[in-house]
């Protein structure tokens, strides 16, 4: 096959790459900037140079999404296929980005690759999306809120004699290393996504075969998430690090440190695509739930819960859309 069809496809992973990155910027940072642990701009700075380390942690994520979701066919109709699974995961990024949504990126991609996959009439491995998307999207969230309410708990009573401004101080330290953690998960878990979307383009393409990872796919979507992420998410970011709950800097420790854990134990030890936009977001819900429930702005909750139901189908739609366009114009 000629090769410029599977690089136009590339260049598109790679753009969806770059709005996941700004997308979900505010996942890695949100908290510490609330909090004024960091500033915005060293805050992004360091996300984006944690994001490209973790894009090289491992590959179990990229193979589960290059194989483990939809079965193309080989050549053209294959990268059709591909192309408009990228179509729906950058339109619906770009919608949810405007209304300041912290939805999944990661969810957006696979409902993508669903939604073009069943337009074209080809195989969706549904038991592959039941049990390496579905039930660990269930299951973090739920982890999220137990384990970041017990956290917290964990130190209030630890630090229940403790001079608050001392706590409050250390805690803003301490942030640093928390948030470095959020982003290299993030890292972990985001770029690698991309890697396996562009390595089924080169399947389909006939450039490529097996599963390992290219050095250069790894490389370029390393550096294009990075700098994704270094352009922000301001939108996002205020959702996650303001309207839920006012965050203090014991609180934004306690929630980035759960959060992390769950991303680490998904991708390095069940190589899960899980979202580390519902892992984050779920989290700080759990830490301000310590304080009192009416602590948390359940109404604003409430709203990110439906994008993260909608996510999923409304992406495969875009998807759909997306592929019946390609299909008709090449």
């Amino acid at each position: 096959m000629d090769w410029l069809p599977v690089a136009l496809v590339i260049l598109l992973a790679m753009g969806f790459n770059y709005t996941n990155g700004f997308h979900d910027a505010a996942n890695a940072i949100a908290t510490s900037v609330s909090t004024r642990a960091l500033t915005p701009r060293i805050a992004l700075g360091m996300a984006a140079a944690f994001n490209l380390a973790g894009a090289f942690l491992g590959e179990g994520v990229a193979k589960t999404v290059g194989s483990g979701i939809i079965d193309p066919p080989d050549g053209h109709q294959g990268l059709v296929i591909v192309a408009g699974s990228l179509i729906g995961a950058i339109g619906w990024n770009l919608l949810t980005w405007w209304y300041g949504l912290p939805s999944s990126s990661s969810h957006a991609l696979i409902g993508g690759m669903a939604g073009a996959s069943l337009a074209a009439g080809t195989t969706v491995l549904w038991w592959g999306i039941v049990d390496k998307i579905i039930i660990p999207m269930v299951l973090s969230p739920i982890m999220g809120v137990i384990l970041g309410f017990l956290v917290m708990a964990a130190i209030l009573w630890l630090f229940r004699r403790a001079n608050p401004g001392r706590v409050s101080r250390g805690f803003r330290t301490a942030q640093t290393l928390s948030a470095a953690a959020m982003a290299l998960g993030h890292g972990l878990q985001d770029a690698a996504k991309t890697m396996g979307i562009v390595v089924l383009a080169l399947t389909v393409g006939g450039y490529h075969e097996g599963s390992h990872i290219p050095w250069w796919v790894k490389v370029v979507s390393a550096l294009v998430i990075s700098a994704g992420t270094y352009s922000g998410g301001w939108r996002i970011m205020r959702t996650l690090g303001r309207r839920i709950i006012h965050l203090t800097p014991p609180q934004g420790f306690a929630a980035e440190t759960t959060a992390s854990a769950i991303l680490y134990v998904a991708g390095i030890g069940f190589h899960a695509p899980i979202s580390t936009t519902h892992t984050i977001t779920a989290s700080i819900m759990g830490v301000g739930a310590t304080k009192r429930l009416s602590a948390v702005r359940w109404g604003v909750a409430g709203n990110i819960v439906a994008a993260w139901i909608f996510t999923f189908p409304g992406a495969g739609i875009v998807a759909a859309i997306g592929y019946f366009i390609l299909h008709a114009v090449t």
